[in-house]
């Protein structure tokens, strides 16, 4: 039998987990549930009506959350010559070409972001191993991999995120930090949306999203309608 914890229990009291909540009625809820020792990050998990067995069916992309993350996103930069100044004056906290590679090829993961000049891409390719399974390569499709690093690292640093479906058809994206205010939550859930949807394969019919959750680092999910 599994022991429920006491924050738990009292936090299970407040909602109940048939009911399917609206995303307001899902924030006001989480706002209310025992805290723990840090500013947890309000997730949102959504169940996607896709076949992953079908290659055309994966939905991916890229948004910038209008209020962030909440959080300081380090960013490595791999570049060369001129482009380092540019990356580091933009706010880039790792830049370099061959002798980052080989820092990170030792073990140094310090980071959350990866961008990379066009230029970089056949050196770093063999950090794949490393980058590919932490979800950290870089790439055209997600804007990571560009001629313009500066533009890049400051989106990154604004809030833009990167979504990815996973193998369940599922998508799961943190929308900020329990600290904001239910305003910035709501805003950054419902331009997630708007970009989730907006990445809907051609050939899936209806609704794209089937059904969703909102949920904390440490707390119970609550059902929520869109």
């Amino acid at each position: 039998m599994i022991k429920t914890s006491k924050r738990m229990q009292a936090a299970e009291k407040l909602f109940d987990r048939d009911k399917v909540y609206s995303l307001k009625e899902a924030v006001e809820l989480i706002e209310k549930f025992p805290k723990v020792k840090f500013d947890e990050t309000v997730e949102l998990h959504l169940f996607l009506n896709i076949d992953m067995k079908t290659s055309d069916q994966g939905v991916r992309g890229t948004v910038v959350l209008p209020n962030g993350l909440g959080r300081e996103v380090r960013v490595a930069a791999f570049c060369k010559g001129e482009m380092e100044k540019k990356a580091k004056d933009a706010g880039a906290e790792f830049v370099g070409s061959d002798d980052l590679i080989e820092k990170v090829s030792n073990g140094f993961l310090d980071f959350d972001v990866v961008v990379a000049a066009p230029d970089m891409m056949r050196d770093l390719s063999k950090l794949g191993k490393l980058l590919g399974p932490r979800g950290l390569m870089p790439t055209p499709k997600a804007g990571t991999v560009t001629v313009d690093l500066e533009r890049a690292i400051k989106e990154v640093k604004a809030g833009k995120i990167e979504f990815k479906s996973d193998k369940q058809s599922g998508l799961h994206v943190g929308i900020g930090k329990r600290s904001f205010p239910m305003e910035k939550l709501l805003e950054n859930a419902n331009v997630l949306l708007e970009a989730v949807n907006h990445a809907k394969p051609a050939s899936v019919k209806g609704n794209l999203i089937k059904r969703a959750s909102l949920t904390t680092t440490m707390g119970p999910g609550l059902k929520v309608a869109l």
